[in-house]
């Protein structure tokens, strides 16, 4: 994987998928993959939020998960400037406000590439962040 990457949350869930094992090696091949991926702080706090609410870990688990992609991953901590550019590019791309947070954060990061399962595939954001559905 040439470039830099940024990882969706819905990405970095299916880590911990025990149902979907190609969805989850893709996972593995974007977030471990020739170069570290980026991750926010948002991604973060939607994957605690998941693995609380759907999967139904307890805090110890997520914790360790948590820290287990924090390791793999730099973390882009979002400011008031990263939620300033995501309205800005909500208003332009029409995303909606957590989608173009992580816009925001990707491009701030300097990646090329967005891994997201949610967003158009083959997306052409602000001229240099392309994304990428890891599972198309």
């Amino acid at each position: 994987m040439p470039g830099k990457y940024f990882v969706d949350s819905n990405v970095v869930l299916y880590l911990y998928s025990e149902d979907e094992p190609a969805k989850k090696a893709a996972a593995e091949d974007v977030v471990r993959g020739q170069e570290r991926a980026w991750i926010s702080t948002q991604v973060l706090s939607e994957m605690a939020n998941v693995l609380r609410r759907k999967f139904r870990l307890e805090y110890p688990a997520i914790a360790a998960a948590v820290a287990e992609v924090r390791a793999a991953c730099d973390v882009h901590i979002v400011t008031p400037e990263t939620i300033a550019l995501a309205l800005r590019l909500g208003e332009r791309y029409r995303h909606s406000y957590f989608d173009s947070l992580i816009l925001a954060a990707a491009l701030e990061c300097g990646c090329d590439t967005l891994a997201s399962e949610d967003m158009q595939d083959g997306m052409l954001v602000e001229s240099r962040l392309s994304i990428r559905n890891p599972f198309a």
